[in-house]
C-alpha cells in the first residue's frame, strides 16, 4: 500500500464516525466488473457496492443520462411534478406489476413508509391504534429505528430499545410458526423474500403461497423486502415473480438506481386508496429527478441488454462452480441462494479467507461471521465466474489448509 494511501485511511480515522470496519482499500474507480484502488490496483467485484450497481462500473448509457438530468435540474421537492419520477414511476409500475409508487432515498426508508402503510390501512378499517406487524426471525430490514424494529436479530435491536413496539417474530419457511403470531391486532406479515443479511435463505414456494392464502383469509397486508434480492438479482426483475405470488406493499432500493441513492415502496391500488393520505408522508429528496433519471435508465437497460436472461445463464453456472467448491472442502458446510445472489456456508468464520481473496485481487463480503455471500455486478460473465473461483479456492487454501 502506498503512503498517499494509508495516509487517506488514517485521516478518515480521525473523521468519520466509526460504525464500520472497513478493508484496508481505498477505491478510486471502476470499470465493468471490475475497481481499481488508489495505487491503480485492480480488482475483481463479486460486492458490487453490497447487490448495487447491478450494470456495472462505468456503464457510458448510464453516465450520460445522469450528466445530462445534472444540467436540466437536480431538485425541485415534491410540491411540484418532475417528468423523470412520473417516468419512472411507470416504469417500475411495469416491470412490478404494482399500482403505486412512492420513491425514498433508501431500503431503510421504504420500509418505513411500508410499516406506516400497513398501520394506517388498518386503523381506517378499525380506527385502533394497537395493531400488530409479523416480521421475521433473522431478518433484516434496515437501520432506521422502524426498519430496526421488524429485523428479525436481536444483537441489532438490543442497544437502541424501545423499539417501536407490537412486532412479532415468526420463522421464515414455517407457517405454523406464522399462524401461532396471528392475533386480531394483526394488520401486516412482512419479509425478504429472499433473506440476505441473515444467510441467503430463499422463501419456499409453499411459504409464499401460504401466506398469500392467510392474509387473504384475514384482510393481513403481505408486504415483502424486495431491496436486495429484487431487480433482477434472481434472475427476475423482483424474486415474488419466480412463483406468482403478488404482495399487497413490497419495497425496492439498492439496484433500483445502480449507484444512485434511490429506493422506493410500491402497493396494489387497493391499498394505496385506503392507507396513506395527503399529509401522511413525505420526503424532500424522495423522487428527485435526478435518481429518476437514473431509475428510468435502469430499466431501459435492463431491457435492452436482456439482463435477466444473463442472470439465469450465469446464476446457474456460478451455483454449479459453488457446489462443486463446497463439495471440495470440507471446511464449508452448503451453499444457498438464487441466481447471483449466493452463499457458501462454512465451519468457521470467513474474515480471514475474505481478507486473503481482497490481497489476491477478489472483492468478496460476509453474511454472518460463517458466509460468505456472492452479489455480483448483474453483467458478469461465466470467465469472471471462473476467475473468482479460482482465487477464492486459493484463498481457502492459504488460510484452511496451509493455516497462513
Amino acid at each position: 500500500m502506498s503512503q498517499m494511501m494509508q495516509d487517506y485511511i488514517d485521516e478518515a480515522e480521525q473523521a468519520l464516525l466509526h460504525t464500520y470496519n472497513r478493508y484496508q482499500v481505498v477505491f478510486e474507480r471502476g470499470e465493468g466488473v471490475r475497481l481499481y484502488d488508489m495505487d491503480g490496483r485492480e480488482y475483481l467485484d463479486f460486492v458490487s457496492g453490497i447487490a448495487v450497481f447491478a450494470l456495472g462500473y462505468a456503464n457510458k448509457e448510464y453516465n450520460d443520462a445522469l450528466k445530462e438530468q445534472i444540467d436540466r435540474i437536480i431538485h425541485t421537492s415534491n410540491y411540484y411534478y418532475n417528468k423523470p419520477a412520473i417516468e419512472a414511476a411507470k416504469g417500475l409500475k411495469r416491470i412490478s406489476g404494482m399500482d403505486r409508487v412512492f420513491f425514498t432515498n433508501s431500503g431503510a426508508e421504504a420500509v418505513e413508509g411500508a410499516i406506516k402503510t400497513a398501520r394506517k390501512y388498518a386503523f381506517l378499517k378499525d380506527g385502533r391504534t394497537d395493531h400488530e406487524i409479523i416480521a421475521m426471525e433473522h431478518s433484516f430490514h434496515g437501520r432506521t429505528m422502524g426498519a430496526l424494529s421488524v429485523t428479525g436479530n436481536p444483537h441489532y435491536r438490543a442497544p437502541f430499545e424501545p423499539m417501536i413496539g407490537n412486532i412479532r417474530f415468526a420463522a421464515l419457511n414455517d407457517l405454523d410458526s406464522v399462524k401461532k403470531q396471528i392475533t386480531d391486532k394483526t394488520c401486516a406479515i412482512l419479509f425478504e423474500t429472499v433473506q440476505g443479511e441473515g444467510g441467503l435463505y430463499p422463501a419456499t414456494e409453499e411459504f409464499m403461497r401460504g401466506v398469500r392464502a392467510l392474509c387473504d383469509e384475514r384482510g393481513i397486508l403481505m408486504m415483502l423486502d424486495e431491496v436486495q434480492c429484487g431487480m433482477g438479482r434472481t434472475g427476475e426483475m423482483f424474486a415474488w415473480q419466480r412463483y406468482g405470488v403478488k404482495p399487497d406493499v413490497m419495497t425496492t432500493a439498492k439496484a433500483l438506481g445502480c449507484g444512485v441513492p434511490v429506493g422506493a415502496f410500491l402497493m396494489t391500488e387497493e391499498v394505496a386508496a385506503h392507507s396513506l393520505e395527503a399529509g401522511d408522508h413525505g420526503t424532500t429528496y424522495g423522487g428527485n429527478p435526478l435518481a429518476c433519471a437514473a431509475v428510468c435508465k435502469v430499466i431501459e437497460l435492463f431491457d435492452r441488454m436482456d439482463v435477466l436472461e444473463n442472470v439465469r445463464t450465469v446464476g446457474a453456472y456460478l451455483e454449479k462452480c459453488l457446489d462443486e467448491l463446497a463439495a471440495a472442502y470440507d471446511c464449508i458446510r452448503t451453499r444457498r441462494g438464487v441466481g447471483l445472489m449466493q452463499g457458501l456456508v462454512f465451519d468457521r468464520p470467513v474474515g480471514d479467507i475474505i481478507s486473503a481473496a481482497m490481497d489476491k485481487g477478489l472483492v468478496l463480503i460476509n453474511a454472518g461471521a460463517d458466509i460468505i455471500r456472492f452479489v455480483p455486478p448483474l453483467v458478469i460473465t461465466k470467465e469472471h465466474v471462473d476467475e473468482m473461483i479460482s482465487i477464492l479456492r486459493e484463498s481457502i487454501n492459504q488460510v484452511v489448509i496451509e493455516g497462513v
